[in-house]
């Protein structure tokens, strides 16, 4: 999408599609003056409507009943229309689905004038684009992480350098191109433009982090219902992401399994009894655990705190440590930073933090979304990092080389004439 001019107040809606929860926010972005927190962003984000609801129709963050997410779809964004009073069109939405996954390339090109121009800049960045195009696999991002002319590295901006030879690294964000196509066709059936497709732990990472934390390298671990996506941010820049089909569902899921109850009974007993740790009093707490029967002469059973965290365990264990053999296997681009940041609705279980600083041997916080006004008490925590970091993208899209919108619109066959003409004309006035 275009940036957003840092001397314009702009009206935008954003859409965060999950396993558990879809949220839709409208917000004002207003143009902020220059301020030691949070440096880099040129907008100050108010909130003026916001609708949430059951996520209905998901699998894993991908779309599993169309005609239920379509459902799930309007209510949010009808929600958030009645509060803030305003109708929409167009949305930013998030894909945290389709096995996320970087790449790095380099491309190099030779400069007919002594001093790099623009359209140098312009064909090194189309050159490392080419090789990130693959059968089956659609483009997200395409960040230039740093450029070199001749033989120095680590630039910045070369336009206006001499140099007779400039090169770029590439970050590339992919996605399987069947799971984005079909949120996109369930967007557009609720009569919606889908304005820009973000990686989901690229926005968590947006919304929690401060520019030192992106500056110094930190590990952002956004734990989902579903999927528990991660984000590397280093030298200010996103360097890796990557995501595993595993969430907090699956622990709901154990619950359910090992106390023979419902799963909206087993979720109530891990948000109200659920930890990493054990205490010595936990083993005389008693909780009850309904029946998975509508019988009403079943006895309820009863199990100690102890053991319902016996069962949360093993399954905390297993997401932190998959997350840790990603990072190691990613490599150098990975292994940064002695900082993890852990965010989402996961991330709200007692003695995460210390289980995740004992598995990484990082220092750990838990983080919730900063820099936006407006929100209720309830949108303030970890949960709905996703959906504010997608208000902060805007504001950074300029350091996208492409546009990917148009290859993806052409995916679904729903763009039609009338459909390009008016996007010609929204983009030249």
């Amino acid at each position: 999408m275009k940036p957003i001019s840092p001397k314009r107040s702009a009206i935008m809606c954003v859409l965060d599609i999950g396993t558990s929860k879809i949220v839709c926010m409208i917000v004002r972005l207003r143009p902020r003056e220059g301020t030691d927190i949070l440096p880099n962003r040129t907008h100050k984000a108010e909130i003026l409507g916001i609708g949430h609801t059951r996520a209905r129709g998901m699998k894993a963050g991908a779309i599993a009943d169309m005609a239920k997410a379509e459902a799930a779809i309007r209510q949010a964004v009808d929600a958030a229309e009645r509060m803030a009073e305003v109708q929409v069109d167009r949305v930013i939405v998030t894909v945290s689905a389709g096995r996320i996954g970087s790449e790095q390339y380099e491309a190099r090109v030779t400069c007919p004038s002594p001093r790099v121009q623009e359209q140098d800049l312009h064909r090194v960045l189309q050159a490392a684009s080419d090789h990130s195009v693959r059968q089956g696999r659609a483009v997200l991002h395409s960040m230039p992480v740093g450029f070199r002319l001749d033989d120095t590295r680590g630039i910045k901006d070369p336009r206006g350098m001499l140099g007779s030879s400039l090169g770029v690294d590439m970050h590339v964000v992919t996605c399987d191109a069947a799971t984005a196509r079909n949120l996109m066709l369930c967007i557009e059936r609720c009569h919606l433009t889908v304005e820009a497709l973000v990686a989901a732990p690229f926005a968590a990472g947006l919304a929690v982090l401060t520019d030192d934390e992106a500056e110094l390298g930190t590990v952002c671990l956004d734990m989902g219902a579903g999927t528990t996506t991660l984000s590397v941010f280093a030298g200010g820049h996103f360097v890796h992401a990557d995501a595993v089909a595993v969430g907090s569902h699956h622990v709901t899921m154990d619950l359910a399994r090992g106390l023979s109850t419902r799963l909206s009974d087993a979720e109530r007993i891990k948000v109200l009894n659920g930890a990493c740790f054990a205490a010595k009093s936990d083993e005389r707490d008693i909780v009850n655990v309904p029946s998975i029967s509508e019988d009403e002469r079943d006895i309820p059973n009863s199990v100690s705190r102890a053991q319902i965290i016996r069962i949360i365990r093993p399954r905390i264990d297993e997401i932190l440590e998959m997350v840790r053999d990603r990072l190691v296997a990613a490599g150098s681009a990975a292994e940064v930073g002695r900082r993890l940041v852990l965010t989402g609705g996961g991330a709200q279980l007692p003695g995460l933090a210390d289980l995740a600083a004992q598995v990484f041997g990082r220092q750990v916080r838990v983080a919730r979304p900063v820099g936006i006004t407006g929100l209720p008490d309830s949108a303030k925590g970890p949960p709905f990092a996703a959906a504010v970091g997608l208000t902060v993208y805007p504001q950074i899209a300029g350091a996208e080389h492409f546009e990917p919108q148009r290859r993806f619109l052409a995916a679904t066959g729903t763009d039609g004439y009338f459909t390009r003409v008016g996007r010609w004309i929204r983009d030249s006035f």
